[in-house]
């Protein structure tokens, strides 16, 4: 009778995930940096802190889920991850503004960033076009905003199949969007070094392609666990964290699409004219 649990805390028990994790970021790191100064171990690096941070992954939220199914995650502990997912949310807008404050430093100020002609976009960039592939990107993250809120009222209301359904649409939308990225990105015509346009643009959109790839994850690792009947109408944060962040991503390109590609790039030279 000592040793009942009389609180509605979830005291965890000792987890090497925490650790594992650490050191699988570090090598992520470490070997992009050595890639990108063409050091020989880096792609090897990489590729390890890749595969160890897809393996803590999948450890750690294995765990999570035995924990939920086992009812460690109470009323106050479910408020304690929304408290979480909040400020992790905050944290990572933080994160973006840092890149749209460097690129509109520069974009502003072409001539005390030193950029090339002291105009923006700097001479011999050759933009993209915001209204081709971009706003296809944009309607398609749009779309996937739609159909993951359909299926977070369809689990709501008990509706199992177009969960499954609206979710599957927002994974597949999610795959094409990082994929037309990618295809927008090899066929730019400026590189990430060189110039500062390149830099800030490349960082900006990157890193939100990047966000786009972890919410697909974690939305399709939620359509998994729907299938395994893990979800139910009043226990499923797992699927609001996931659908709180895609929307966060979704207000991100909003933002990326307005000021980079429509205003940024198309006119700042109007704005700051050679001379």
């Amino acid at each position: 009778m000592a040793s009942a649990k009389t609180h509605e805390f979830h005291i965890l028990p000792a987890s090497p995930w925490p650790l594992l994790g650490a050191f699988a970021a570090f090598g992520f790191a470490a070997g992009a940096i050595g890639w990108m100064h063409s050091f020989w171990w880096g792609p090897w690096v990489f590729a390890i802190g890749i595969g160890a941070i897809f393996l803590t992954m999948f450890l750690w939220w294995s765990v999570v889920v035995r924990e939920a199914n086992a009812g460690d995650h109470t009323p106050i502990v479910q408020l304690h991850h929304r408290y979480g997912m909040i400020l992790f949310i905050a944290s990572e807008v933080m994160f973006f503004v840092a890149w749209f404050w460097a690129y509109f430093n520069a974009s502003l100020f072409p001539s005390a960033a030193a950029v090339v002609g002291g105009v923006w976009p700097p001479k011999g960039i050759e933009v993209l076009d915001p209204f081709e592939i971009p706003l296809l990107n944009t309607f398609i993250l749009l779309l996937s905003g739609t159909t993951v809120t359909w299926a977070h009222h369809a689990l709501i209301e008990g509706d199992r199949q177009s969960a499954k359904q609206g979710l599957w649409i927002t994974v597949i939308l999610g795959m094409c969007f990082t994929a037309l990225q990618a295809y927008e990105y090899s066929h730019a015509g400026f590189g990430l070094a060189g110039n500062i346009y390149g830099s800030t643009f490349y960082m900006a959109t990157g890193f939100h392609g990047f966000h786009v790839v972890i919410g697909t994850i974690f939305l399709a690792i939620c359509l998994r666990r729907i299938y395994n009947g893990d979800f139910t109408r009043t226990h499923h944060f797992g699927f609001e964290a996931a659908a709180w962040y895609w929307h966060f991503v979704d207000v991100v390109w909003l933002f990326l699409f307005l000021s980079i590609y429509i205003v940024g790039s198309h006119f700042g030279a109007a704005v700051h004219p050679a001379g």
